[in-house]
């Protein structure tokens, strides 16, 4: 395939993708809790978080109409920084996709404790949750042949019932039920702390934007075109999430803030069991792809970064006659195992909102330092020159408010492991006469 056949994504493609990308199992799960914590004002955080995401996806964007090739935030860290600094955002770049893989099998067995509430004893939950991952990780053994198929039956499956959601439930709102403007947990605590927890739990639910600009860089004119699908597809999903978590309050009202699966809840409440169990059956399908999907790609990720990339150590690149990442694989699902004692969702969704927050911020450093670069193409210029990045940094630092004491300090405990994971791979790359630089085809200068 040539170069110029890899541009030809049609704009449509690029939305459909970052559509499907940003709508994951949050939209089932956090309508509920975002309640829970500010009642009918939840209905406000989904355009702010949108907009706040739309200015780091900006610079992201404006980085991938320079930087050729599809490394994202590691590529970008790594060349308006260098070795280290990309080797570090590479790592969280696996973690992500491993947290992510764990997310979605608590988001899994979570749902299911509408249907089986002894999951409800942490050691129910912790057996079942381990059962999927080992079953997941034997289909990954396998291969990866059907993954098509589970991909489209996953969407298909999700934007079904989202869609039929929202069209029948408009008809049962009931105006009444928009009258809890303070929310029912934790009522005394500070307003301003529920709004920075209910800002985290929304911001997760937009965290799949990342992947977008190097898709939609591969359209033609990427320059005049990724801006506009960024924005169409961030207030898209902004929109949908405000209408979803509308109809719910509109359909359930106060009891929304104790429903475990608002949506299929709320289908009971105008469509009996029928609908609970239809939607129900729909999100499962929905969360067991996207789990599916995130087991294949993750230890594929590390395989590549340490392999193709040269960035990541040579043992994760070690793969088996069939070609299976078996190293990545065997440690990304050791550590997703233990991820899953938590046995809390939205710790997990948490610590996504964390690891990708490492992300973003070298990110848009490195979008204010390669800004003017001469030896970079000049691609898609932000408008407004230092603005839009200063406000992304301004945004994603506010997201410090919504992480735990505990959660920070894990954050900077694996940074340090890494760093010293860095120190021994590059000694031993050096003794063996191995590069030990980024593969010449990432290089953009």
């Amino acid at each position: 395939m040539t170069a110029t056949t890899k541009k030809q994504l049609s704009f449509l493609s690029v939305f459909l993708l970052g559509v499907d990308g940003i709508i994951g199992s949050g939209i089932f799960l956090m309508p509920s809790r975002i309640y829970a914590k500010l009642g009918d004002v939840s209905l406000l955080l989904m355009p702010l978080a949108g907009l706040a995401v739309l200015m780091i996806a900006l610079c992201f964007a404006n980085l991938a109409s320079k930087i050729p090739g599809d490394g994202g935030a590691w590529l970008y860290t790594y060349t308006a920084f260098g070795r280290f600094a990309g080797f570090e955002i590479g790592i969280f770049t696996w973690l992500l996709g491993i947290i992510t893989m764990a997310t979605e099998i608590s988001a899994l067995v979570t749902s299911l404790k509408s249907v089986f509430p002894t999951l409800n004893q942490h050691s129910h939950y912790l057996v079942v949750a381990l059962l999927i991952l080992g079953v997941l990780t034997l289909l990954n053994l396998i291969g990866s042949k059907f993954m098509d198929w589970v991909d489209n039956i996953s969407t298909i499956a999700k934007v079904g019932v989202l869609i039929l959601f929202v069209i029948a439930g408009l008809f049962f709102i009931h105006p009444a039920n928009f009258s809890n403007l303070s929310g029912t947990v934790s009522n005394s605590a500070p307003l301003f702390n529920r709004f920075n927890e209910g800002f985290g739990m929304v911001f997760y639910m937009f965290t799949g934007f990342s992947f977008l600009p190097i898709a939609a860089s591969k359209m033609k004119k990427p320059e005049k075109t990724l801006p506009i699908a960024l924005i169409s597809v961030l207030l898209t999903s902004a929109l949908l999430y405000m209408i979803v978590q509308m109809t719910a309050i509109g359909v359930s009202g106060k009891d929304l803030a104790t429903d475990n699966v608002p949506i299929a809840a709320s289908f009971f409440h105008f469509a009996g069991q029928l609908g609970y169990d239809l939607a129900l059956i729909g999100m499962l399908i929905s969360i067991l792809g996207v789990a599916l999907s995130i087991s294949f790609s993750t230890p594929l990720i590390a395989s590549s970064l340490a392999s193709e990339h040269q960035l990541l150590p040579r043992v994760l690149g070690h793969q088996d006659k069939r070609g299976v990442p078996i190293v990545s694989l065997l440690l990304s699902c050791g550590i997703c195992a233990l991820m899953l004692l938590s046995g809390n969702y939205l710790f997990l969704a948490s610590c996504i909102v964390f690891t990708s927050f490492v992300q973003y911020v070298p990110t848009i450093l490195a979008s204010i330092r390669l800004q003017n670069h001469s030896k970079l193409p000049r691609g898609f210029r932000l408008p407004g020159g230092l603005l839009i990045p200063i406000l992304a940094l301004l945004v994603t630092s506010y997201l410090i408010l919504s992480f735990s004491v505990k959660l920070m300090i894990a954050g900077i405990i694996v940074f340090t492991l890494s760093g010293v994971w860095y120190l021994y791979d590059d000694r031993d790359r050096q003794a063996k006469g191995l590069p030990r630089d980024i593969a010449d085809k990432d290089k953009p200068f």
